[in-house]
C-alpha cells in the first residue's frame, strides 16, 4: 500500500464544503496549518503560528502530547471498535468512572456522545423524557438564552440565541422560549471578573413561568460563559438565582459546558468555579484534548436512578448514537484525564488569571476598544464596530494578527481568546501587546 503525505495541499479545493466558513473566501486566498506543537501550529509555508484559541476552545492541553497519541495507538492494537448497544467494552466504564469524580457529587452519571452539539441535543431529550416519566408529560417547554451558543443540532439551534445560527433553517422546534442575555456593556465595561449588575436579569425566567405556567417548562440550558456570543461573564449572583427558580418551580437547569468544562475557568467545570450545581452538565471539546470527537453529559443522580427505577422493562432512554463512548475516544480521554491531573491544568487557569486579566485590562484605553471582559484563560476585548461596516474592524485585525504569527479570531468586532492551559505568562504578555499594537494600525 503506498504511503500517502495527507497535508500535502490539495491540487483542488473544490470538493469540500467547509462549515461555518466563507468558502469563496477561502478558495481565494486558502491558510492551511500542516503541523501542530504545544502553543504553536505551523502553517503551509513553514510559519509558526501562536495558537491563542485553543483550536477552537478544545485542546486545553496543548498540541501534540504524547501520552494520548501513544494511548490512541495502543487502543487501536487491541479494538479499534465496539458499539455499546447492549454490548459494552471497559475503557467506557473506566473513563465515566474517572470523569465524574472531577464532577459535582451530585451528577455521578454519564451518557457519551460525539461532540457538543450531540450532548445538548442528549440533554434536551432526557429533560423532556424524565419530565414524562415523573408523571409530568405537560413540561414540555424548553427555555434557552439570547447571544447563546448550543451547538448545531435542531435542539440545540432552537434553544441558541445566535440570529445568523437560526436564520436559514425556518421555525425549528415549537415550544421554546428565551431569556434575555446578560452583557451590557453601558453598565459593566472594564469589569475586573464578573460584573456587579445583572443578576436581576435571572428573573426573566420567573416572566415565562408566570406567561405559561411551571407545568409547561421542562428545562432551562445556559452557559456559564457564553462563548461564541463574544465571552459574556455572568453577573455576580446571577447563575445562584437561576437555581433557586428552578428549584422552586421543578424546572430543570443545564450547563453546557462545552467550552467552560475542563479547566478554562481555572476548575474542572464552571459549577465548580461559580459554587452552582446544575442538573445536568454537556461537556465536548476539552473532553480528549480534541484529538479524538467526543461529548459527555453528566447527570445527577435524581434523573438516573428515576429512569433505572420507574421506566418499564427494557430500553430505559431510546436515545444513542453508533460512536457513543468510542474505544478510540475513550482512550484518548482517559489519557488527557492523565495530563490534567498530573500537570494540575484545571487549576493552572486559576493560577495565571491575575496576569491574564492584568494583561488584558492594559487594552482599555486603546482606540476602539469599548470593553475588556475576561475571567480564568478566557477573554474578550470588544471593539466599536464601524459605523458603515459592522465586524469588518474585527475581521481586520484578526487578519493581521495572523501575518504577525499569532492565530486570533474575531466574533463580530470582539476579539476572543481561549489558549491553551499550558501558555506562559511571558507568551500572554507577548499576545496581547501584540493586539494593542494591531489595534493602533487598524482605523
Amino acid at each position: 500500500m503506498t504511503n500517502i503525505d495527507h497535508n500535502l495541499i490539495p491540487e483542488s479545493l473544490d470538493a469540500y464544503w467547509m462549515p461555518f466558513s466563507s468558502n469563496r473566501n477561502f478558495k481565494q486566498s486558502p491558510r492551511f496549518f500542516v503541523k501542530a506543537r504545544g502553543m504553536y501550529y505551523t502553517d503551509s509555508n513553514g510559519n509558526e503560528v501562536m495558537d491563542a484559541t485553543a483550536g477552537l476552545w478544545c485542546v486545553n492541553a496543548g498540541h501534540y502530547r504524547e501520552h494520548i497519541n501513544q494511548a490512541i495507538a495502543k487502543q487501536l492494537e487491541s479494538l479499534d471498535f465496539a458499539h455499546s448497544f447492549s454490548a459494552g467494552h471497559p475503557a467506557a466504564f473506566n473513563f465515566a468512572n474517572r470523569l465524574v469524580k472531577h464532577f459535582p457529587d451530585a451528577l455521578n452519571h454519564v451518557f457519551f456522545t460525539n461532540s457538543g452539539s450531540e450532548a445538548v441535543d442528549t440533554a434536551l431529550k432526557i429533560a423532556l423524557a424524565y419530565h414524562k416519566l415523573n408523571g409530568a408529560g405537560g413540561r414540555q417547554r424548553l427555555v434557552g438564552r439570547e447571544k447563546a451558543y448550543h451547538g448545531m443540532g435542531f435542539g440545540g439551534v432552537s434553544v441558541g440565541g445566535l440570529v445568523n445560527n437560526r436564520r436559514q433553517f425556518g421555525v425549528l422546534l415549537p415550544g421554546v422560549d428565551h431569556i434575555s442575555h446578560t452583557l451590557n456593556i453601558d453598565k459593566n465595561a472594564f469589569s475586573r471578573g464578573l460584573p456587579e449588575w445583572g443578576a436581576h436579569l435571572a428573573d426573566d425566567l420567573t416572566g415565562l413561568v408566570q406567561l405559561h405556567g411551571a407545568e409547561t417548562i421542562a428545562a432551562v440550558i445556559v452557559e456559564p460563559v457564553a462563548g461564541a456570543g463574544g465571552v459574556i461573564l455572568p453577573p455576580q449572583g446571577y447563575l445562584q438565582r437561576l437555581r433557586e427558580i428552578c428549584t422552586e418551580h421543578g424546572i430543570l437547569l443545564i450547563f453546557d459546558e462545552v467550552i467552560t468544562g475542563f479547566g478554562r475557568l481555572g476548575a474542572s467545570c464552571a459549577a465548580e468555579r461559580f459554587g452552582v450545581t446544575p442538573d445536568i452538565i454537556t461537556t465536548a471539546k476539552g473532553i480528549t484534548n480534541a484529538t479524538v470527537p467526543m461529548g459527555a453529559v453528566f447527570v445527577s443522580d435524581q434523573i438516573y436512578d428515576l429512569f433505572m427505577n420507574q421506566s418499564p422493562a427494557g430500553v430505559e432512554l431510546f436515545h444513542g448514537y453508533t460512536y457513543s463512548g468510542h474505544p478510540l475516544a475513550c482512550a484518548a480521554g482517559m489519557a488527557t484525564l492523565d495530563i490534567y491531573e498530573d500537570e494540575r491544568l484545571f487549576e493552572r487557569a486559576l493560577q495565571l488569571n491575575e496576569h491574564w486579566t492584568d494583561a488584558a485590562m492594559k487594552l482599555r484605553d486603546e482606540v476602539n476598544v469599548i470593553d475588556v471582559r475576561c475571567m480564568g484563560l478566557i477573554g474578550a476585548i470588544e471593539l466599536a464596530p464601524r459605523q458603515d461596516a459592522p465586524m469588518a474592524r474585527g475581521t481586520e485585525i484578526a487578519k493581521r494578527c495572523y501575518e504577525k504569527g499569532f492565530w486570533v479570531r474575531n466574533i463580530g468586532d470582539a476579539m476572543v481568546f481561549s489558549p491553551p492551559l499550558i501558555i506562559t505568562e511571558e507568551e500572554i504578555t507577548t499576545l496581547f501587546e501584540m493586539l494593542a499594537e494591531t489595534i493602533r494600525e487598524v482605523d
